[in-house]
């Protein structure tokens, strides 16, 4: 498997994933209460899968970028899919937040709903632009040998997840009250 066939079979997931957001959202909407394992559930995949996981070998793959003679219009999307990275890990923190307040019997669903419907707009939109129109010209400008190490740097960083996330988790229980 090539590095950008890794980053759209993780797009397939995260797909899923905003189509059961979709779904809560639209149950929500019509008065039902939010599930709260479903919530938790959600929030994990986001926190631990998309920003942990997806999103930095995103990173890795634009910091390889940034040595090669890419195009200005190709520097300008990676620039944009840089942004749209930064601004949903920011949304994603706050659903984070959210999701604590709610748990806590804070008035958070306003954020949750707000956050959620935004990240459901933006991440067709994204996708579509990386697979469409980013990742299709940029693998030219790797040799084989440089896809095989970014492959094998994906690879490891899948490796040391379950790690960050349980790492994170025991840091999370100690600072909640």
């Amino acid at each position: 498997m090539e590095p950008i066939e890794m980053l759209i079979s993780e797009h397939r997931l995260i797909e899923k994933i905003i189509d059961v957001i979709q779904l809560e959202m639209f149950k929500i909407e019509k008065g039902r209460i939010i599930d709260e394992s479903i919530l938790d559930s959600i929030v994990d995949f986001l926190k631990s899968y998309i920003n942990t996981t997806h999103h930095e070998k995103e990173d890795i793959l634009f910091g390889k970028l940034k040595n090669k003679p890419i195009t200005e219009d190709e520097l300008k999307i990676m620039q944009q899919l840089i942004n749209e990275h930064k601004y949903m890990k920011n949304a994603i923190t706050d659903i984070v937040n959210a999701e604590i307040k709610y748990f806590k019997g804070e008035d958070a669903i306003g954020i949750l709903i707000t956050t959620f419907s935004a990240l459901i707009a933006l991440y067709p939109k994204h996708i579509q632009k990386e697979e469409e129109v980013f990742f299709p010209n940029i693998e030219k400008y790797f040799t084989d040998d440089e896809l095989a190490s970014i492959l094998k740097e994906f690879e490891d960083l899948d490796r040391t997840m379950i790690h960050k996330k349980y790492k994170s988790l025991i840091q999370e229980l100690k600072t909640r009250k």
